[in-house]
């Protein structure tokens, strides 16, 4: 009898580290990084205003810039959704739309309604949401768009055999209208982004609507992730029709994936950051730079180089990436950046201006889980007229907000920093 319980114990212990070493075999193929990261500084990056810029962006990541485009932005819920929902009403051969967000509520129910109605007029509609990012979806949404005809997938559901790819979640908003017209940014399907970004429930973010060439580029990256979660190719003039001039605007959208490109985000914010001759304006949801990128920044500084940060005041989503947010402050407010804190709602905003010329902005936040984890989506915008713009609407932001001083960042609690170097510790997956 006393063998037979020692055999037990044997087992159950071999069977205990057994499922530890598979776990273990798990978590390290889901932070693992699947290609070879940028380590090293950039070397002679031309100005963003000049020719060899634009050249080496349109080489490097993978689409051109092309010309031809006009782009509108839109400020919180109440200008964002209006957009879409008509942009989806106004669809004749297809929409498309990636999310990172789908939740039920008002929001969610508008645009079921304005998706299935566009499926049983025969417009192909699909509907790719991320499975950890939309769990406050209730089935009866997807079997709402299901019914009504819209082929709606979940980008990487739990399984077992998908277990190593838990971590990779799609965090694009993309959506793309007959092929000619496409929206991108950070705004979710969920009543949290409704409003005008100044009330604390609701989120301050914006939105891109691009019409001309580069809807076609979006157009491409959605396919792509459609074609790696279904299987499907989406081909044919109703996917990809013959595009013509929208505006005047030289646009370049572009992806990343730890599947392939996965270093295109950052290396884009490298190459504007080493390519700034003037001033740098950064609003930045989660601002969790790794070492290469606080470099850069600091560089930057270091040759006058004006740096405004807007970041997120006391509104968060996330402890632990405001967190690790702070622990980098200091290098930041030490080096001559001028940061500000928006206060009204919870900040979720994602742009770059540069040298009041070029304009990114998307779904990437500026942290190693945009960089290097999830899948995102971004535009280029390369015109003095559209960068103006887009600076007064950080001024904008800046006015609603309150200044940081160096003093104020080093008088915070003891306690506070201790949370904010352990959060740090584990940054490379916030």
């Amino acid at each position: 009898m006393a063998v037979t319980v020692r055999w037990r114990r044997r087992i159950l212990w071999l069977l205990t580290g057994a499922l530890a070493a598979g776990l273990a075999g798990i978590v390290l193929l889901n932070v693992w990084p699947h290609e070879k990261q940028l380590e090293h500084r950039l070397q002679h990056v031309s100005a963003v205003e000049s020719a060899q810029f634009r050249r080496e962006m349109g080489t490097l990541l993978g689409t051109g810039v092309s010309a031809g485009n006009a782009v509108a932005d839109y400020q919180n819920g109440e200008e964002i959704f209006p957009a879409m929902l008509a942009a989806i009403h106004g669809a004749r051969h297809s929409v498309n739309l990636e999310t990172y967000i789908y939740w039920s509520g008002e929001v969610s129910k508008k645009f079921v309604a304005a998706l299935t109605e566009r499926a049983r007029a025969g417009v192909r509609v699909h509907v790719l949401a991320d499975w950890l990012g939309s769990t406050r979806m209730k089935q009866e949404v997807v079997d709402a768009l299901r019914a009504g005809g819209v082929r709606f997938e979940y980008f990487h559901p739990l399984h077992w055999y998908s277990l190593d790819r838990i971590n990779n979640r799609t965090h694009r908003k993309l959506l793309v209208v007959d092929g000619k017209v496409a929206f991108n940014g950070g705004v979710g399907i969920a009543d949290a982004w409704e409003g005008n970004g100044l009330q604390p429930d609701h989120w301050r973010d914006m939105q891109f609507r691009v019409e001309g060439p580069a809807a076609a580029q979006m157009q491409a990256i959605f396919s792509q992730n459609w074609l790696a979660t279904t299987g499907e190719a989406l081909l044919g003039p109703d996917y990809y029709p013959e595009v013509p001039r929208g505006g005047d605007l030289s646009v370049q959208a572009f992806a990343s994936s730890p599947d392939g490109g996965s270093e295109n985000m950052q290396l884009m914010y490298l190459m504007a950051i080493n390519g700034a001759r003037r001033r740098i304006d950064l609003e930045a949801a989660y601002f969790v730079p790794d070492e290469l990128t606080l470099t850069a920044l600091r560089d930057a500084m270091r040759r006058g180089v004006r740096v405004r940060l807007v970041v997120p005041g006391p509104y968060v989503d996330s402890a632990m990436v405001r967190n690790a947010s702070q622990a980098s402050w200091g290098a930041m407010l030490q080096a001559g950046a001028r940061m500000y804190r928006y206060q009204p709602a919870l900040f979720h905003n994602k742009l770059m201006v540069i040298d009041g010329y070029l304009t990114i902005g998307g779904s990437a936040n500026f942290d190693n889980r945009s960089f290097r984890l999830n899948d995102e989506s971004n535009i280029a915008i390369y015109d003095h007229a559209f960068a103006a713009h887009m600076t007064e609407v950080i001024d904008s932001d800046i006015a609603r907000s309150r200044e940081l001083t160096l003093a104020q960042w080093r008088q915070r609690p003891w306690r506070r920093r201790v949370f904010d170097w352990l959060s740090s510790r584990v940054a490379d997956q916030l």
